[in-house]
This record gives C-alpha cells, sequence and structure tokens, in this order.
C-alpha cells in the first residue's frame, strides 16, 4: 500500500523519523479498532496489532491509547501478518465525546480527520438540538462540519428543510442527498479528494451505511431494509472503520450514536453559537447570563426576532453540561497524576532493588 494514498504528508513523515526509537520501525495508520487489538494499514499490506507492554504501562487515560485514523509507530512481524505498536503520532485533529452513561471518560471516535459528514434523515423529524451538539463537537475536533441532509426522496419540503438548518449552522454547508435518485452526490465530491480524511457521523439508521456504498460502488456495508412502521432504518454499523474510495479519498464509517454528551467543548460552542456569542458582546454587563439583566442584547435580539429563542435555551444547556464536565474532569486530571507518580516512584524503588 502507497501510504501517500491514506494522507501521509510530509509532517507526518517527519514526526515518524523524529520519533521512531528503532530502525526497523515502520508507519502505518490504524484502520479498524476492536477490543485492544487494532488492524493497521501500511506500506508492507494490513497488519494486525496490539500495543506494546512498555505503551499500555505509560498510558494513563484512553487518549493516551490508539483510535482509527491515527498515524502509529509499528515494530513488524511482516511474516506473521503482525506488529506492536510503539508510539502514536501527533493527531492534527480528534473527534471526542463523552462515554455513555454515568462514567466521565472520554471516547475517540476518530482521529485525523479533515471533514465530518453530519448525516442527519429527511425522512423523520429532523433534531436541531441534536445537530447542534454535533456541530459543537466537529468545530472542537479541528475538522470541518458540512452536514448531509440524507433520503431526499421521502422528504415533501426538502428546501423549507434545508432552511431550518441553515439557521441554526451559519456558514456550514448542507447538502440534500438521495441515494436513490443519485440527488446532491455531484456536491460532495468537493470534500471527496484522493488523501482527505472524512467521518460519517450521526444516528442510527439515517442512512450512513447506505452512502458509504454508493460512495464506495459496492455493497461493502450491510444495510437493512427500512422498518414500515417508522420509517427508520436499521442499526447495521458495530465499529469504526477506515475505508479507502475508489477516487483515493478515505472514509470512517461509524456506529449510530444513541447517546451523544459533550466532552471538552468550549472552543466548539462560541464557533456553533457564534450569533449569541457576537451579540452578547453589547450586552451592558460582560457577565450577562441573558436571563433578565438590564440592557441584555441577547433577549433584545430575541424580541426583535433575530435570535430564536430556542437557540438560547439550548446554548445555556450545553454551557452548564460543559461546565458540569470540566468540574469533573478536573478530579479525574487529578487522579491520573496522582496515578502517574505512584508509577515513577514504583520504577525509581525497583531500580534501587537492582
Amino acid at each position: 500500500m502507497n501510504l501517500l494514498t491514506i494522507g501521509l504528508t510530509e509532517k507526518i513523515h517527519t514526526d515518524f523519523e523524529q520519533l521512531k526509537t528503532e530502525d526497523n520501525a515502520i508507519l502505518g495508520r490504524i484502520a479498524l479498532e476492536h477490543k485492544q487489538m487494532y488492524r493497521v494499514w501500511t506500506e508492507h499490506g494490513e497488519l494486525l496489532c496490539e500495543v506494546s507492554g512498555k505503551f499500555n504501562y505509560q498510558a494513563f487515560s484512553r487518549e493516551d491509547y490508539p483510535a482509527v485514523g491515527d498515524w502509529v509507530i509499528i515494530k513488524p512481524r511482516i511474516d506473521d501478518g503482525k506488529g506492536t505498536i510503539t508510539g502514536i503520532l501527533p493527531r492534527k485533529s480528534k473527534f471526542s465525546r463523552k462515554t455513555a452513561g454515568l462514567t466521565t471518560e472520554e471516547q475517540i471516535v476518530a482521529t485525523n480527520v479533515d471533514t465530518v459528514f453530519l448525516v442527519n434523515s429527511l425522512n423523520e423529524d429532523l433534531n436541531l438540538r441534536r445537530m447542534e451538539r454535533y456541530l459543537l463537537l466537529t468545530w472542537e475536533s479541528g475538522a470541518s462540519p458540512v452536514i448531509i441532509l440524507s433520503k431526499a426522496d421521502l422528504c415533501g419540503n426538502v428546501a423549507e428543510k434545508v432552511a431550518e438548518v441553515e439557521a441554526i449552522a451559519y456558514g456550514v454547508p448542507v447538502i440534500p442527498i438521495s441515494a436513490e435518485t443519485q440527488e446532491g452526490f455531484q456536491h460532495l465530491n468537493a470534500y471527496l479528494l484522493p488523501g482527505k480524511t472524512i467521518a460519517l457521523l450521526g444516528s442510527s439508521g439515517v442512512g450512513k451505511s447506505t452512502l458509504t456504498n454508493r460512495l464506495l460502488g459496492v455493497d461493502k456495508q450491510l444495510v437493512k431494509e427500512i422498518r414500515l412502521d417508522d420509517d427508520k432504518g436499521r442499526h447495521t454499523t458495530t465499529h469504526r472503520e477506515m475505508i479507502l474510495l475508489p477516487n483515493g479519498s478515505i472514509l470512517i464509517d461509524t456506529p449510530g450514536m444513541r447517546e451523544l454528551q459533550l466532552w471538552e467543548s468550549a472552543d466548539g460552542l462560541s464557533e456553533t453559537f457564534s450569533e449569541i456569542e457576537q451579540i452578547s458582546k453589547e450586552c451592558r454587563f460582560r457577565d450577562c447570563e441573558h436571563n433578565d439583566e438590564p440592557g441584555c442584547a441577547v433577549l433584545k435580539a430575541i424580541e426583535e426576532g433575530k435570535i430564536d429563542v430556542n437557540r438560547l435555551s439550548s446554548y445555556n444547556k450545553l454551557q452548564r453540561e460543559l461546565a458540569f464536565i470540566e468540574r469533573k474532569t478536573d478530579k479525574r486530571a487529578q487522579a491520573e497524576e496522582k496515578k502517574k507518580w505512584k508509577n515513577i516512584h514504583k520504577q525509581m524503588k525497583q531500580r534501587k532493588i537492582r
């Protein structure tokens, strides 16, 4: 495999040369992750890899482990089709969310992504509040969002739905498509460029697997028929995986997310709600919370119809959620730092014994 076709750049090559510690080390990119085993694309083909013992010992959080899209340093065993991952190269972008449930941990969805296709279905009610969450996390990741409205052939008022989405996604491209009629697919070509990586994100049943099949030209992803009772597709993708498209672009398909919780996205909040952030600069008080303070420019904009009141409600809710996560992660960071120094002291004692 020619690594240039899967996104290798001069910077990645330079990072590899600077960080590798063994002459026989090779460069690879994580194509699939499953239970701490990794399928890695290399110039020698696909290798099945796991992290080294040293790597595992020095890792203190999920962020320290490889994820789909990562460029990694490998000690290969070519004849066996296997290898050992000894390091991760610096990431250009990282899409993360909080793990589902009560545990405050990071789940990395994909890394080194250029563009995120946020896929939503037009054959059911659009959830604009959920879309705001996806946009927030995408801006925070360092990738660029593009909103894909699938199943346009099942919607009788496409232009109206597009306008609703554009109202909460300032400056973000919104592209309605139909896998049945091929409508809108030509507008995706501007992002599906050789060597570029695109991640597909969206809820279960919105048509991500069908979109992947159409772009790939074959039915690689299993697609089940739409349930007749509610017009929703069945969830078919069970893991994150990189797929090389015929034109040389890389697609990362992901399982549908039933629960999308934020993860350290303060900068993304400003991008997603840019109109509120901009108008709030005109508030009389710098710490205005846009409730009932006198001279609140945001409340005035709502009265004048310039801002939807639901946008402010969503903005305040997400702010509270991010503040909660920040408090929880502070405690987690303290615990990880304590674990780190405990391991360091343990290593020092072992050296003295020897």
